[in-house]
């Protein structure tokens, strides 16, 4: 369950809670200071190969292909996930407009600041017509004059569904007759269904992710606080070859809590520590949640552990070619009210979607939640998270990342079948 980069990433998060700067959480002492020895841990990642020329050139053809299906002539696209899937620049957001335009036919068309354009083209993996603008001129300008060339101008223009409100404006202003629709019949037409290279690097960074817990469960140790174990995850998790990694740790009663809490939290005999992390490899993400217990777990933590297992397996059985995506989590909310909790979203019981699509995002559409009327296709990737919460007490999470295939769902990663054995 990533909380969403465009906030702020779990890793963070959790720094920032627990007191600490990302440079302290970051810095090789610290590290050194609160792990064991890495060096029983290799890089997993080698030779796992990263999206080629081929498959964007296949990407930005696709994405042709559904503008001209669905009448629209351009799809502006900022920097971010979507802008590296069509084009492979890897770039950040900022007040300097660095964005792309599809045409429905042609050559794609790359906007960025005059003195950024160097650091763009060590990322372009694409051929493209890359028009620079200074500081003192208006980059929203070329875009439209862009336009204007390729006779796109008069046709409606797609809008990518992430792309900030004063692109958005500034295009209304310099293009006034324009009309401005969302893109996500293209990009989310691509994206939504992941190619054979896209499903193995999603798969290397979840056996990388996977790793790294099983490496840390048997250090975890008593006093351990949220920061010493997220310490551990991020360690590992470099070590073995993931990039951008986040650890979310909920010890005790903040596991209650989806997203955790504020509140002092450090090991003791019989709590519930939660580890809900993630990390990627070549710009695919990982996400998995383990849930365990320090020391002997009381049977109402084993049955609530054992609820959520049975939970992950009705998700998944529901999980048909064809179906609804919500009637994933409709199958779920139907087991857990017969267990007891619920109704619906009321807790105890399960206060969230059941899961979220996932790809280079932690989280991306389409999500597992009721009224979600996408039919589930193959190539679409999920998380599988039916947690069950309980205030004041604790909370359960089980995740694992799903893949439909022609044959139906595949697991990324195999759930546990015991609280004693959450990693086996």
């Amino acid at each position: 369950m990533h909380t969403g980069r465009q906030r702020i990433s779990r890793r963070d998060w959790m720094a920032g809670a627990a007191g600490l700067s990302l440079a302290a959480l970051a810095r090789p002492g610290f590290l050194r200071a609160a792990e064991p020895d890495l060096s029983g841990l290799g890089d997993m990642t080698r030779g796992v190969a990263p999206i080629g020329r081929d498959e964007r050139n296949g990407r930005i053809a696709r994405a042709q292909t559904l503008m001209k299906a669905n009448g629209i002539g351009a799809v502006l696209i900022e920097a971010g996930s979507s802008l590296d899937y069509f084009t492979g620049v890897q770039w950040w957001r900022s007040e300097r407009l660095t964005a792309a335009i599809l045409p429905m036919e042609g050559e794609v068309c790359l906007v960025t600041p005059f003195f950024e354009e160097p650091s763009v083209r060590q990322t372009l993996a694409v051929a493209a017509d890359l028009r620079v603008w200074q500081e003192d001129e208006d980059p929203v300008r070329l875009v439209a004059g862009f336009l204007k060339e390729r006779g796109l101008a008069g046709q409606p223009v797609g809008i990518e569904e992430t792309v900030r409100y004063f692109a958005v404006d500034g295009l209304k202003r310099a293009l006034p007759d324009a009309r401005l629709v969302s893109a996500n019949p293209v990009v989310r037409g691509c994206r939504l269904l992941k190619s054979p290279a896209e499903i193995a690097l999603m798969q290397a960074a979840n056996d990388v992710t996977l790793a790294a817990l099983r490496w840390v469960h048997p250090r975890i140790e008593r006093g351990m606080q949220r920061a010493d174990i997220a310490a551990l995850v991020v360690a590992a998790s470099a070590r073995l070859g993931g990039e951008d990694i986040d650890a979310l740790i909920l010890i005790g009663e903040a596991s209650a809590y989806p997203h955790g809490s504020n509140a002092p939290q450090s090991v003791t005999e019989g709590t519930l520590v939660l580890l809900d992390c993630g990390c990627k490899v070549h710009g695919y993400t990982s996400d998995i949640s383990r849930s365990f217990v320090f020391g002997a777990a009381s049977n109402a933590q084993r049955k609530v552990w054992d609820d959520v297992a049975r939970g992950q397996q009705a998700a998944l059985a529901a999980a048909r070619l064809g179906a609804p995506a919500g009637e994933i989590d409709d199958a779920v909310r139907v087991l857990y009210e017969r267990l007891g909790y619920g109704p619906r979203y009321r807790l105890p019981g399960l206060s969230h979607r059941t899961g979220h699509g996932i790809g280079m995002d932690g989280h991306e559409p389409v999500n597992l939640v009721h009224g979600e009327a996408t039919r589930l296709a193959a190539g679409m990737c999920f998380s599988n998270e039916p947690g069950l919460y309980l205030p004041g007490q604790f909370g359960v999470r089980l995740e694992d990342c799903f893949h439909m295939t022609d044959a139906g769902p595949t697991w990324f990663t195999v759930p546990p079948t015991s609280i004693d054995r959450p990693f086996d």
